[in-house]
């Protein structure tokens, strides 16, 4: 794909603040900086490509120029501050909402911050508290044909699997701009639920977004803790419960999800 059409995101979103890069180490710090000059609610850091792209626990997300979209989004709720969890499944919600409106296919969310399709990583979701602001990295991969060997039995991308719904070899390029304008304008919802409704309508739509809060066997991973269990649905606060082999049943707070 080409460079990110930015003027045409600006014009699907008139009054949004957006500042682009073609190329930046990561988002996430432009975005800290823009909230530490007091950039306004929604406003949103956009690279055509991620030199240092940032995933969960330290991790790197693979940010090649020109095929995926890669941004960070500057929101101000009206929120306490333990509300930041359920904000992290909010986006998660509004990711998929988009993804699925705007290219038709559907996703799957595993706790706290992953989208799947098939099983495979198609993007995720990267929350901070930055002073007043909740800074949240949001990577999704969309025209990419195939991966570094290191990330090729675990990504997908849009374009991946458009070809298997369509059948064909080479898959369609999805538009990022479209995609883009989409996700920003479901996020703007999802936190308009959130400050408006409270937190049950999120926790309800990530439970039936997701096939991991309830039934699923797992491992969490949690520095060098590794716990096996069943999920056992979210808590009020938008924590994991996890039932343990031995009948016990314990709250995760942070960690990394994978199925057995």
């Amino acid at each position: 794909m080409g460079q990110l059409d930015i003027d045409s995101v600006r014009r699907l979103l008139p009054g949004r603040e957006i500042q682009y890069w073609p190329s930046l180490p990561t988002t996430m710090t432009e975005a800290q900086r823009l909230a530490n000059a007091g950039a306004p609610h929604g406003t949103v850091a956009v690279a055509d490509e991620q030199t240092a792209g940032q995933g969960t626990h330290g991790r790197t997300w693979h940010s090649a120029p020109g095929e995926g979209l890669y941004c960070t989004v500057i929101l101000r709720p009206k929120l306490p501050p333990d509300t930041l969890p359920v904000v992290t499944l909010a986006l998660g919600v509004a990711a998929a909402s988009a993804i699925a409106v705007e290219t038709g296919v559907a996703c799957d969310l595993r706790w706290p911050n992953d989208i799947l399709a098939r099983g495979r990583k198609l993007g995720g979701i990267l929350t901070q508290l930055h002073g007043a602001a909740i800074v949240t990295g949001i990577g999704i991969n969309v025209d990419q044909a195939a991966f570094p060997a290191e990330l090729a039995e675990t990504a997908t991308s849009l374009r991946i699997e458009s070809s298997r719904e369509s059948r064909r070899a080479s898959g369609r390029g999805q538009r990022r701009e479209t995609l883009l304008a989409a996700l920003l304008t479901a996020i703007d919802e999802h936190i308009a639920l959130l400050e408006q409704h409270g937190r049950d309508p999120i926790l309800r739509a990530f439970a039936r977004s997701s096939s991991y809060v309830e039934g699923r066997r797992v491992t969490v991973t949690s520095g060098d803790t590794n716990l096996v269990g069943t999920t056992a649905g979210l808590d009020e606060c938008g924590f994991l419960r996890l039932r343990k082999d031995n009948g016990e049943t314990i709250l995760i707070l942070a960690g990394g999800v994978r199925p057995i």
